[in-house]
């Protein structure tokens, strides 16, 4: 067993199944993937995928759990070459995030400005998109972190950290008759057409969950995924908007007003995640304390070494966040 061989399924598996698409990414040709391809599956005596003719259409039961050890020692050999990189200059490298467009417009430009400060001479990536596409990109290494409220828990190769907790704002224009509320209800709001985020994204789950519990139904007329594009349209009185409250900027929307709605939905909890059992490069411990200053980055990678995932996890879980 070669451990280019792991990597061949391990990109094909990522590539859906492509071998040709696997094999571009991979630098070498299609008839040599599926070359060791097959050289793997006779020395191992299982059928890592299923075929049709000279196609690949499935990965078999057993090829699944064949892939999910080699994505382990994948990962774990990143983590020499990543552990062997900081030997020589931990100053120096590349950080690549995936995050969505709440975190990387509201949150993330202090945090990014700070670790400039520290490390100028690491490289940033940014990459926006779904919270799935998000915790994807983290599970598969495309990203070394991704950062979002949703969609990290299905990917179980994925460590999770709590970084802090936030809730909600309904954003309507001056003069709107819910402004004058000294407390806004789920009963009032209902009755308004709603503009808020696209199912999936920056907590709209526990927005949902709570007409749900008072047997009420939201009058969804308009979602996106970008908090600025939601404000857009409650300007153009589409309809009253709920963003994250950290979306609410007082001087560039000093035209709206923001009503408290943090006793209206359960507040949600923004993570950090990573490939469990990856090195952590000593600005990539940096960039997670500046992101969460509750962890402990002098000591998150031996933890990382010494514990299992579920056990690091469940230390953060009753930690007390801040509030953003």
């Amino acid at each position: 067993m070669k451990l280019q061989q792991l990597r061949y399924i391990w990109e094909v598996s990522r590539q859906g199944l492509n071998v040709s698409d696997a094999a571009n990414a991979l630098f070498t040709s299609q008839p040599g993937v599926s070359k060791q391809i097959r050289a793997l599956e006779d020395e191992l005596g299982v059928q890592i995928f299923e075929r049709r003719g000279k196609q690949l259409v499935a990965i078999t039961p057993a090829g699944q759990k064949i892939l999910d050890a080699s994505g382990q020692v994948l990962s774990r050999v990143q983590g020499i070459k990543a552990l062997a990189e900081d030997l020589r200059d931990e100053s120096r490298g590349s950080l690549s995030i995936a995050t969505t467009h709440t975190q990387c417009r509201y949150v993330l430009p202090s945090v990014i400005q700070q670790f400039r400060s520290l490390y100028p001479n690491v490289t940033l990536h940014m990459h926006q998109g779904t919270p799935l596409q998000i915790a994807e990109a983290a599970a598969n290494g495309t990203a070394d972190f991704a950062i979002a409220t949703e969609a990290l828990e299905l990917f179980d190769e994925l460590t999770m950290l709590p970084c802090y907790r936030w809730n909600r704002a309904v954003i309507v224009p001056k003069g709107h008759p819910l402004a004058d509320l000294k407390k806004l209800t789920l009963k009032q709001l209902s009755r308004y057409p709603l503009v808020t985020y696209n199912f999936g994204f920056t907590g709209r789950s526990k927005l949902d969950d709570a007409f749900k519990q008072e047997a009420l139904e939201a009058d969804v007329v308009f979602t996106a995924a970008d908090a600025d594009v939601i404000k857009t349209y409650v300007r153009l009185e589409l309809g009253v908007g709920i963003v994250a409250r950290m979306a609410v900027d007082e001087e560039q929307d000093s035209d709206l007003i923001a009503l408290d709605a943090s006793h209206l939905f359960e507040p949600s909890i923004t993570k950090i995640a990573f490939r469990r059992g990856a090195h952590l490069r000593g600005y990539m411990a940096g960039f997670i304390e500046l992101f969460a200053p509750h962890i402990d980055a002098s000591t998150l990678q031996s933890r990382l070494i010494a514990e299992s995932k579920d056990a690091i996890e469940a230390s953060y879980a009753g930690i007390e966040l801040p509030d953003l």
